[in-house]
Order: structure tokens, then sequence, then C-alpha cells
């Protein structure tokens, strides 16, 4: 669902999905995340799109929640905002594709916590991060009191949320936070090269790699290896791994159709 303050653009498999208030360094809006909601859904189930990008137009990625409209909202005005919020960040994990952020300028607030909860982070390396809810007086919400702690561990979690001072992108890349930093001239460049790398990969096994990886963060050992050994009994019979096994004995490069 294209509005105002969504761009989407889908070429080839791949799909573009642009936050668009420039204004306001593309701050949330309930029409925002509604928009994202809808389309990532909607990228689910379409096997025209095989891999899925956030990024934000102007100068900013994502500033996160519009702090000219914050002091307004009653208790339960805050609980249902986040809970479309929240369908939006189940939606990313949920979703069997590869999604990607490519962060530009500043990533804050939940702005920071919609790039968590993509699969890939590819950041300018003059991008900075800020968990900025301590400065307004408020909580991490959209997942970051989630993602956060499993990545960089509970003690630098809690610096980060605390003093939310700026963090470059470069010493989340250090951390393994980030995927890649490049620098900003170089951004749109290198996040079309691995979409394009990826849309031609297995689709339905990237996807299911990405639950297994999903699951193993609350799963026993057990648990995993059972889930790899009944998943796997799903992916011999896909047309992606028949490919990938003639193109290995036939000495060519595999042509994936994402079946």
């Amino acid at each position: 669902m294209e509005t105002s303050h969504l761009l989407v653009e889908q070429s080839g498999s791949v799909l573009w999905l642009t936050l668009n208030r420039p204004e306001r360094l593309n701050a949330f809006s309930p029409e925002m995340i509604a928009g994202l909601t809808d389309e990532i859904e909607r990228a689910a189930a379409d096997d025209a799109v095989r891999v899925i990008v956030l990024s934000g137009a102007g100068r900013a990625f994502c500033a996160g929640g519009d702090v000219k409209t914050m002091g307004q909202s009653s208790a339960p005005q805050a609980y249902e905002h986040i809970g479309r919020l929240n369908r939006l960040i189940l939606a990313m994990k949920s979703c069997e594709k590869p999604i990607m952020a490519a962060v530009h300028g500043v990533a804050a607030g939940a702005g920071f916590n919609l790039a968590l909860a993509c699969d890939l982070i590819l950041a300018a390396e003059d991008s900075q991060f800020i968990l900025s809810f301590a400065k307004v007086g408020l909580v991490s919400d959209g997942g970051g009191s989630y993602w956060l702690p499993r990545l960089v561990g509970p003690h630098l979690a809690k610096q980060f949320f605390f003093t939310a001072d700026p963090i470059p992108a470069r010493r989340l890349y250090e951390l393994g936070v980030l995927s890649e930093v490049v620098p900003a001239e170089k951004l749109r460049e290198a996040t079309e090269s691995l979409a394009s790398k990826l849309a031609c990969g297995p689709t339905k096994a990237i996807g299911k790699q990405k639950r297994l990886i999903e699951h193993a963060l609350t799963a026993t050992l057990e648990e995993i290896l059972e889930e790899e050994r009944l998943v796997q009994g799903l992916m011999v019979e896909t047309e992606d791994h028949r490919e990938g096994v003639a193109a290995f004995k036939e000495k060519r490069s595999p042509v994936f159709q994402g079946k």
C-alpha cells in the first residue's frame, strides 16, 4: 500500500520500501506503519518478491517516534499505537524472505529498532544510531529490549539505553550488529549488490534458515536439532535443491527459482 509516507518500488524480485517523511527525518506516522505492515504481509505471500529492502528518503533512515506529537497521547492511545508497531515487527520476523535495512543519516529510537528487526543491516559509514528513549523519559518500543541484549550483551545494551548516546556505525559493525559499513555514496550500490545476490538464491531455504536462527535464540539444542531434521526433509524435495545438486555436478552456477 503506497502512501505519501511510504514509497513502494519493485525492481526485479527486490521490493524497495522507502520511508517518506523527509521533513520529519522519516519519523513514524500511523499511515507509514500501516503501509509498511501491509506491504510486508503482501510480499510474504508473493512469489515475485524474494528480497525486501527498507530505506529512508532525504537525510535520514528513520527518527523513530515523532517528537512533535509526543506528550499528547493518553495511555490507551499509546497502547494502541504501539500495538500497530508490534504488528509490523512481528510481520517482519514471520516473513520467510530476507529483509534488509539500508541506513544513512540517523536511525533513532524505534527507527533503530526497526533496523534491528531486519535480517541484515547495511549502513553508511557516517551514520549514527541512537536509542533516544531516555531523552524523552520513555522505554524502548519496537523490540529493542529483545534484539539488542542478544546482539551485544545485557550490560552494553543497558549502557546504550540508559545514556542515549549516539553510536557510530563503525562501532556497531565491530560489535556484529551491522552486516556492512560503506561510504555514504556507495550505500545504494552495496545494498543493490547484496539484494541481487540474495534474490538469486534459494528463497525457500533462506526463509527456513531465517526461522531456524530466530527460533534458536530461545530454543534448546534438542528442539533445534529436531526442527532442522524436519525442515531438511522438506528442502530435499524442492526444485532449488535439485538445481543446486545438478549445477554442482555439472560445474556451473545454479539458477535458483525460489521453488
